[in-house]
């Protein structure tokens, strides 16, 4: 998975902070409107979401003249996506992992167990399909959409 830039990660933040699954998506102008304090052309934000678009980080959908964008990807699937990319970055896997379960906190560690153990089939894994966020005040994570 490629890493994002600047412009591309704060478009890809209004995209999941702004369009519901559900959505039909956004413009190219309600994107641009969205970055308010940044003075970009709206050429601009239209080549950083046809960029998007090819890196397949965005699905779009013609709407008359323009097009609607939507993320392709939740924003938790895709940075566990980079984690696991992490991983492949070379040395132990093994070991990476350990040092990462060391540095999480307690409560992450226990969504961790959760996660793990449900995804075992274990019973009274306490995991439903939506885990909190660890992060207080983060919105839950949806497990179906984020494998």
């Amino acid at each position: 998975m490629t890493r994002l830039g600047d412009l591309e990660r704060a478009v890809m933040d209004v995209l999941w902070d702004s369009v519901p699954a559900t959505s039909d998506g956004v413009t190219v102008r309600e994107v641009a409107d969205a970055l308010d304090g940044r003075e970009l052309a709206y050429t601009t934000v239209m080549t950083v979401l046809d960029r998007l678009a090819g890196k397949g980080m965005v699905q779009r959908e013609r709407e008359g003249r323009a097009w609607r964008y939507r993320p392709a990807a939740t924003r938790e699937a895709h940075i566990a996506q980079l984690m696991l990319d992490a991983l492949d970055l070379g040395g132990s896997r093994d070991a990476a992992l350990v040092r990462f379960a060391r540095s999480v906190t307690g409560t992450e560690a226990e969504v961790l167990r959760a996660a793990l153990s449900a995804e075992a089939g274990l019973p009274g894994s306490g995991l439903t399909d939506r885990v909190e966020d660890p992060r207080a005040g983060g919105p839950a994570l949806d497990e179906a959409t984020d494998r």
